[in-house]
C-alpha cells in the first residue's frame, strides 16, 4: 500500500483529511468500536461486521472483504480506515482511486495496537478516550508469567490456530498463556485435531469468532484435552474491549 509507514508499518492517510475529521468510514470492526467511544455521530459507515456499539446508527457498507466501494465514496467520508490484515489491498487502491484518504492500520502486536490507536485518534484531530490510557497501562508492561500452555483455534473444516507474529498471539503471552503453536510456520497453520492435541496444551480455547464454537460445536472434537469456550472480542479485537480483557489473567 502506497504513501509512507510509521514505525509499526501502518500507512496514515496519503492525502490531507480534514481535522477534526466529520465523516469516518471505518471498515475494521474494532477500530468502528474504538471511534465509536469517542464521537459516534461522526462514524457515517461501517461494515456488516461492526457490530459494537449495537446503537451505531450509519450506513452499512458489506463486509470487510468486499466493501462496497461506491456506496463509500457516495458517502463523501474524510477518511476511510481500514487495516492491513482484515482490508484487500485492492479495496484501498480502489478508494483511493476514487479520490477517498485511506489511513491503513497494521497491528501484530498489543502495544503497537495501543501507540496505532493513539496515533489515529490524533490523525483524526479527536480527543483520546481515557480506556486507551488504562490499556496502555494494563498492556504495555513485561508479559507476565506463563500460568499454562494453550491453543486457539479460530476455524474449522479446516482447522486454523493462531501461531505466531499476530495481534492475538501477543496478547495471550502478556497474560501469561503460552501457545504451543507459536513456533509453527505461518501466521495462522492450518492445524488438525490430532496435532493441537499432540502439542499437549493444557486447555484448548474455542473462540465466538470468526468461527462461532459453541457447547455443541468445537468441544466434541477434542477426546481428553480440555476445552474452555472464550469470547473472541477479547482476545482478538482492539480497542475498548482491552481493558476487560485484562480481567482473563485472573479468572
Amino acid at each position: 500500500m502506497s504513501s509512507s509507514p510509521s514505525s509499526d508499518g501502518a500507512v496514515p492517510a496519503d492525502r490531507p483529511i480534514r481535522r477534526p475529521a466529520r465523516r469516518v468510514v471505518s471498515l475494521v470492526p474494532s477500530l468502528t468500536e474504538a471511534l465509536a467511544s469517542v464521537a459516534p455521530d461522526r462514524i457515517v459507515g461501517a461494515t456488516d461486521w461492526c457490530t459494537h456499539p449495537a446503537d451505531l446508527a450509519c450506513t452499512r457498507v458489506r463486509g470487510t472483504k468486499n466493501p462496497d466501494v461506491a456506496a463509500i465514496v457516495g458517502l463523501a467520508p474524510d477518511v476511510v480506515i481500514a487495516n492491513k490484515e482484515e482490508n484487500r489491498e485492492l479495496d484501498v487502491r480502489r478508494l483511493r482511486a476514487g479520490g477517498v484518504p485511506v489511513w491503513v492500520t497494521d497491528i501484530r502486536t498489543v502495544p503497537g495496537a495501543i501507540a496505532s490507536m493513539e496515533r489515529l485518534f490524533d490523525g483524526l484531530g479527536w480527543d483520546r478516550p481515557a480506556w486507551l490510557g488504562t490499556a496502555r497501562e494494563l498492556w504495555c508492561g513485561p508479559p507476565r508469567p506463563t500460568t499454562r500452555r494453550v491453543a486457539v483455534p479460530i476455524w474449522r473444516d479446516p482447522w486454523m490456530v493462531i501461531g505466531a507474529d499476530t495481534f492475538t498471539g501477543d496478547l495471550l503471552r502478556r497474560l501469561g498463556w503460552a501457545n504451543v503453536f507459536d513456533d509453527a510456520p505461518g501466521r495462522y497453520p492450518h492445524i488438525g485435531v490430532e496435532q493441537i492435541e499432540a502439542a499437549a496444551p493444557d486447555v484448548v480455547l474455542l473462540p465466538d469468532e470468526p468461527y462461532r464454537f459453541t457447547a455443541d460445536d468445537g468441544p466434541e472434537a477434542f477426546g481428553a484435552t480440555a476445552t474452555e469456550l472464550i469470547s473472541g472480542r477479547l482476545i482478538t479485537w482492539y480497542g475498548p474491549s482491552l481493558v476487560e480483557a485484562a480481567d482473563l489473567a485472573i479468572s
